[in-house]
């Protein structure tokens, strides 16, 4: 694969980046911010703001496959007794 590669780019207002003139819909939530797109491997992509990592996707279909809400609510394991 070589050299990790990472881009910087503005959310635009409807909620996508541009990448190779194609569009990738990330969320209006963070239109106006800044993400960063880093290679993970051949033609996969990994789309992250501030420290938290959003999720992958292909430089063919540039679609995103989120990752799990890093906020979302924490459910602790039920007790065996």
């Amino acid at each position: 694969m070589g050299t990790a590669i990472l881009l910087l780019g503005n959310v635009a207002t409807c909620g996508r980046i541009c990448y190779k003139r194609k569009k990738i819909n990330l969320s209006q939530v963070f239109a106006g911010q800044t993400v960063g797109i880093k290679r993970v491997e051949d033609r996969i992509w990994l789309a992250s703001f501030m420290e938290y990592d959003l999720g992958y996707f292909d430089d063919e279909t540039c679609r995103l496959v989120p990752l799990p809400n890093p906020f979302g609510p924490k459910v602790l394991p039920m007790s065996q007794e």
